[in-house]
């Protein structure tokens, strides 16, 4: 049986962004293989939503809650030292926190998401968040692991646009000229192709103390975007469809357990098929 390579007992997971749309699925995933799972965010409002919901689901789970700015190493450095003081060594670590741009675009607007225009203080907000927030937490909860010398993984979330250039069509409007059609921004190619970087670097580095780093790539997930929108995504996959939520749990389980213990190094592109055309 390999089944039990997935188990997670015993075993404390820390994920940023928690609260957001797969952040959430992320711990269930770990819930599921019986992880503690330590919820990170930015807001308690939204961690405390995130813990009632996992609580609902999995009512003999281990759930805790921290607000951390993961572009803060300051703050970064006072969550560790808050689960050292609750006697919790981190053994996993989802590095998932990002801001993920809404493609919005406004008739009769400069159309900011645009290169041409795109502002420096969302460059520095996004990078600072969804890279470097996962530099901070790999330095912090990294050389924790490899300074115990018991392993431990480390999984960034990337996307299917770490290895893909974002198809711009997808977003046109009618009626708006070519300088005013909204995109989605330069800073998400970049971020979540350092990502994949970050991971090749980081699978090397602490190796010797048994510390693996993967990354996860998902295509889009259905979120109640506009008919059209998914129409136009969903001709681009060969499954022919977009991802539901749930859909990546499984591949969180195998990347965070033992069930890869011979793997790392490596981005895990689970797009549909997109890459493939």
């Amino acid at each position: 049986m390999v089944t039990h390579r997935f188990d997670l007992t015993h075993k404390s997971a820390l994920i940023t962004g928690a609260a957001g749309l797969l952040g959430v699925e992320h711990a269930a995933a770990l819930l599921e293989c019986d992880a503690t799972v330590i919820l990170t965010d930015i807001s308690w409002e939204a961690l405390d939503g995130a813990k009632r919901y996992l609580s609902q689901c999995f009512p003999d789970g281990q759930v805790h809650t921290l607000v951390m700015d993961v572009s803060r190493l300051a703050s970064v450095q006072a969550t560790q030292a808050q689960l050292s003081q609750l006697g919790i060594g981190v053994d996993i670590l989802v590095n998932n926190a990002a801001i993920d741009p809404k493609v919005m675009g406004d008739q009769g607007m400069v159309e900011t998401s645009r290169l041409e225009n795109f502002p420096r203080d969302q460059w520095d907000l996004q990078i600072a968040v969804g890279l470097t927030g996962a530099f901070h937490c790999s330095q912090v909860f990294g050389a924790e692991m490899a300074w115990r010398g018991q392993g431990g993984v480390i999984l960034n979330i990337a996307s299917d646009l770490s290895v893909l250039a974002p198809d711009q069509r997808l977003y046109c409007k009618e009626g708006l000229a070519a300088d005013q059609q909204a995109v989605k921004p330069v800073t998400y190619s970049v971020i979540k192709a350092g990502l994949v970087g970050l991971t090749r670097y980081l699978a090397t580095y602490w190796c010797d103390q048994g510390v693996r780093c993967n990354a996860l790539s998902p295509g889009g997930v259905f979120n109640q975007q506009s008919e059209e929108f998914v129409k136009r995504l969903s001709g681009l996959i060969p499954l022919g469809r977009m991802a539901t939520r749930e859909e990546y749990r499984a591949a969180v389980q195998f990347l965070c357990s033992d069930a890869s213990r011979y793997m790392t190094g490596q981005n895990i592109v689970l797009d549909g098929g997109r890459g493939v055309w």
